[in-house]
């Protein structure tokens, strides 16, 4: 797709050309020229003239008053693209001075959001990260307003209330990959952090319990209200909220494939029409969430009680390295410590030793096949006694219930196949299904050459035949139309009268 009215020419290389002041030699000057764009901005000051950048620069930091070689500064920071030059002549108090101008400088657009990129990076806060379960209750009544909204045909209210929901679920899903990162981070610098650890381990259950119980709480009345907006016509709450949006480079087309794209997330998240839903995913990532604080919690306990935790042991580890008398003794221990032992390999025979001449070398004959014993524990492969059978009966049950189930399933559809005939109507998903089967069993059996029938089979109590027809004949079914050449089918019920 173009863009829209020829404005957005940025190509990547562009894009990626706006952040090469952070790797460039003069990285930390760079970063202090643009703070000093960005105050000199939030004062409404947008065309800054050198000494007007040094003044913003003294102001921010006094060391960086005297930066040196602040238009080639500028200059390269202009060819990035990071800003945008221009010519003053009101400036000029001489003849001389108008004829060469003044240049005066400005933040681009694009500059200006890959400088707040780099900003956010630098001023994050990486361990605050909390789930938002405040939220639902807004996204509850922005939803039920955004039906009232429809309804009543008020375009700027649905754009406000979908802005706010496509806002909400944007912080919500951000905050909570935020927060389960941190928690894998936890897990992995546990014995490094346990004090830190065990001082917030109460906070951090008691956040994720309270969040899961609203989640479980809101979702049903969140699946409720998204039904009951889609009911008042998705294409009508689209068309409202692209004739309300105001993106002047937006063609009508993109507006609405936008707001199409924003919806579908929502609907994604809350709507009960494809489960398991977002909602669904992330209560389920809560749960997970829970469970492994408490393994990292009884992890850190068992390790206090007992004395003995990773920590503990690379200390007296790295104690004993230094308490050996020599150095073969350091790489014996080494070689101890961390399983380098000799080849336990060497002295097994191949299979077909005169298979392989002496005069090949090491090389050039075949690897040995060493069993996976041997290698882990040292200890030559044995029969053994053999393990118990670990039986789940409970999962044995439920296993034989969805068999069952599935059976009578496809029964019912093999029966209604009988009844109603396979042409002349839509057949449904699990009618489909069982149709297809017995066609598999029919085209693999073998059938006589002078036999009336071009093929036959049986299953789920029924028997499908193909009998020769004149032309092609169709078999519709929801996931499409079946075109059969020169056959027609029957089906019928084993054993009923022909």
């Amino acid at each position: 797709m173009t863009p829209s009215f020829g404005i957005d020419a940025f190509t990547l290389d562009d894009r990626m050309r706006l952040f090469h002041f952070l790797a460039a030699d003069k990285r930390v000057t760079y970063l202090w020229v643009l703070r000093a764009f960005d105050r000199a901005r939030s004062n409404y000051q947008v065309l800054l003239h050198t000494t007007d950048v040094a003044a913003q620069l003294a102001v921010l930091d006094p060391d960086l008053a005297d930066v040196d070689d602040l238009p080639a500064v500028l200059d390269r920071l202009v060819e990035w693209g990071n800003l945008n030059r221009g010519q003053d002549a009101a400036r000029a108090a001489t003849v001389q001075e108008y004829r060469n101008r003044h240049s005066v400088y400005q933040l681009t657009d694009a500059g200006y959001r890959a400088y707040q990129a780099a900003e956010q990076v630098f001023t994050a806060r990486l361990d605050d990260a909390t789930l938002s379960r405040l939220v639902f209750p807004d996204i509850l009544a922005d939803l039920q307003s955004l039906r009232v909204a429809v309804e009543q045909g008020d375009g700027e209210d649905v754009y406000r209330k979908l802005t706010r929901l496509d806002r909400a679920l944007a912080d919500m899903a951000e905050r909570a990959a935020r927060f389960y990162l941190l928690l894998g981070e936890l897990s992995r610098t546990t014995d490094q952090r346990a004090e830190v650890f065990l001082h917030h381990k109460d906070a951090l259950l008691a956040h994720m319990r309270e969040f899961h119980s609203q989640l479980l709480r809101y979702s049903p009345r969140l699946q409720a209200a998204t039904r009951a907006v889609e009911a008042t016509g998705v294409d009508r709450l689209l068309e409202l909220a692209s004739e309300a949006d105001d993106r002047l480079f937006r063609s009508p087309a993109e507006r609405m494939a936008d707001w199409r794209q924003r919806w579908d997330g929502l609907v994604a998240w809350f709507g009960a029409h494809q489960p398991p839903t977002e909602s669904d995913r992330l209560q389920q990532a809560t749960v997970a969430a829970i469970g492994d604080v408490l393994a990292m919690l009884r992890r850190v306990t068992d390790a206090r009680r007992g004395g003995v935790s990773r920590e503990s042991q690379l200390r007296h580890l790295a104690a004993w390295f230094v308490g050996c008398p020599s150095e073969p003794a350091a790489h014996a221990l080494y070689d101890v410590v961390f399983g380098l032992g000799s080849p336990r390999h060497i002295g097994i025979p191949h299979d077909a030793p005169e298979a392989i001449p002496t005069r090949r070398g090491w090389w050039e004959a075949p690897a040995v096949e060493v069993s996976r014993t041997l290698t882990e524990t040292g200890r030559a492969p044995s029969p053994g006694r053999p393990a118990t059978i670990a039986r789940d009966e409970g999962a044995r049950r439920h296993l034989r219930e969805q068999q069952l189930a599935q059976v009578a399933q496809q029964r019912a559809a093999a029966a209604a196949l009988a009844a109603g005939g396979v042409h002349g109507r839509v057949l449904t998903e699990q009618e489909t299904v069982v149709l297809l089967a017995l066609l598999d069993r029919a085209l693999g059996a073998r059938v006589p050459l002078r036999a009336r029938l071009r093929a036959a089979g049986s299953a789920h109590g029924v028997r499908l035949e193909l009998h020769p027809a004149a032309g092609t004949s169709t078999v519709a079914t929801e996931r499409g139309v079946l075109h059969l050449d020169g056959v027609r089918l029957t089906v019928e019920l084993l054993g009923a009268p022909r």
